[in-house]
């Protein structure tokens, strides 16, 4: 139908415009593919300098292998502001400068040799994307990374952000009418700040978003029953445009470029034996924590392949294993334990029959790429929306969650916790029958006609151009 309907149609020309971070930018990847595949002209804009060294060069090998996008650069003004005061996460800094930025975005865009259709942007920069897809006759889309409980979160933030006294002092739970409750402990202390910039770049979108046509989400309907059904038809939270689940967002090829060791590694383990460790791009592991998951994973016994990071931004990242994990846990496990440095093409360990199990910080890419593999999780959020993701990945029975353990940076979990838990993931076999459910689920939702391929269908007609 849809490709019938676009045979008598222009090609629809889609602007996509992800913000700061890795967890930001690959869904823009993914999404950019697909929507090539379904005879769309996309052109992606990305903000120049990134933050990351693993940003830009992925941007580049991305456009490298994939001649057919086009690409714009915004390239950012220097911030008036004065960071003299407690330090920022540099993603938070980079997210108000490509804000403070979008004023040269309409001039850009102007410039783009062939008429746009649409603009995709990321949540986080659509306040200020709004007023010039509007000055330009285009539809606008906000694109969500998180869970579905975490963008019900941020809608409500405004009406938080007037509360704060009341929700800090007499509540433990969150209670948004039509929703279930929300406990306390897994909202992000800096929500609960209005002097935060986290806090401020939520609420000022959250109060842009009745100005977008919809909210494309790297989720499925499947995942998100109960709560898409109460924002989508219940209209719980009135002002929300509809959310519109689109993924999960399928992997797209990445050629394997230079000599990625834990390939060969992987290769000569047995099925289902190893766990995957990862806390993603901006997760700075204390060096105390460190030394537990090293004894969680010696006492545990199974083979491991731990994705190492203890700095937030990997430019900054110089030390070599060796100085940063003892020298006895790497004699004693050198023979069922890879320890990688840098960035390694997740989706692809994930799809490798050897591994039997992940533990996560529960990004919302992470948790889509296991539920795309039907790989069980272990939950160990460690800051923004990882916990309220944690309970969809409970709920959804995708993995396990030890709320005890708290936010990361919160308490040292012990190494004997750490045991426990890898031996329940690794041994569960009734978890590891509803992880292949959830994999199931994903990949009905993306065939032609499923819930998800019928969603990014729709969109792509409603902006298509008639000639």
């Amino acid at each position: 139908m849809a490709n019938s309907a676009m045979s008598t149609t222009k090609p629809p020309h889609i602007a996509l415009l992800p913000s700061a971070g890795m967890g930001h930018l690959m869904p823009y990847f993914r999404l950019a593919v697909m929507l090539a595949k379904r005879n769309c002209v996309v052109t992606l804009i990305t903000a120049q300098p990134t933050v990351s060294a693993a940003e830009s060069d992925h941007i580049s090998s991305f456009l490298r292998h994939n001649p057919e996008i086009n690409h714009l650069e915004l390239q950012l003004t220097p911030s008036s502001q004065q960071t003299d005061s407690a330090p920022v996460d540099p993603f938070f800094l980079q997210f108000d400068l490509i804000s403070q930025s979008i004023h040269l975005l309409g001039p850009l865009l102007s410039s783009s040799s062939l008429p746009l259709s649409a603009m995709f942007v990321d949540f986080g920069l659509l306040a200020k994307t709004a007023p010039i897809a509007k000055d330009l006759h285009l539809p606008i889309y906000a694109v969500s990374t998180t869970s579905v409980q975490f963008l019900s979160l941020m809608a409500y933030a405004p009406v938080l952000a007037s509360n704060l006294t009341e929700f800090n002092t007499a509540s433990t739970e969150i209670k948004i009418p039509g929703l279930p409750p929300m406990a306390m402990s897994s909202i992000p202390p800096a929500l609960l700040d209005p002097s935060h910039i986290f806090t401020s770049i939520i609420v000022t979108n959250s109060q842009a978003l009745p100005r977008a046509e919809g909210i494309l989400m790297n989720t499925f309907e499947w995942f998100h029953e109960s709560m898409l059904s109460a924002l989508n038809k219940d209209r719980v939270i009135a002002s929300l445009p509809p959310i519109l689940p689109i993924g999960p967002l399928e992997p797209y090829h990445i050629p394997q470029d230079g000599d990625h060791f834990y390939r060969s590694w992987l290769e000569n383990q047995p099925s289902e034996s190893v766990v995957y460790i990862s806390f993603g791009n901006r997760t700075a592991m204390s060096r105390d924590q460190v030394r537990e998951l090293e004894k969680g994973l010696e006492k545990a016994r199974w083979r491991f392949c731990w994705n190492l990071k203890t700095t937030k931004v990997d430019k900054d990242d110089h030390d070599d294993v060796e100085d940063i994990l003892s020298d006895i846990f790497l004699k004693r496990t050198k023979n069922k334990g890879l320890i990688i440095r840098g960035w390694a093409d997740q989706q692809e360990i994930l799809a490798h029959p050897a591994i039997g199990g992940f533990v996560s910080h529960c990004g919302w890419n992470s948790i889509m790429e296991a539920a795309w593999q039907g790989v069980p999780v272990l939950a160990w959020p460690q800051h923004g929306d990882q916990k309220l993701n944690a309970k969809a990945v409970e709920e959804a029975g995708l993995g396990l969650w030890e709320r005890d353990w708290d936010w990361g940076l919160d308490r040292i979990v012990k190494g004997e916790e750490i045991e426990r838990k890898i031996v329940e993931l690794m041994t569960d076999e009734k978890l590891r029958e509803r992880a292949r459910k959830v994999r199931e689920e994903a990949r009905k939702a993306v065939e032609s006609g499923g819930s998800s391929d019928r969603v990014i269908n729709n969109v792509i007609n409603s902006v298509v151009v008639p000639f």
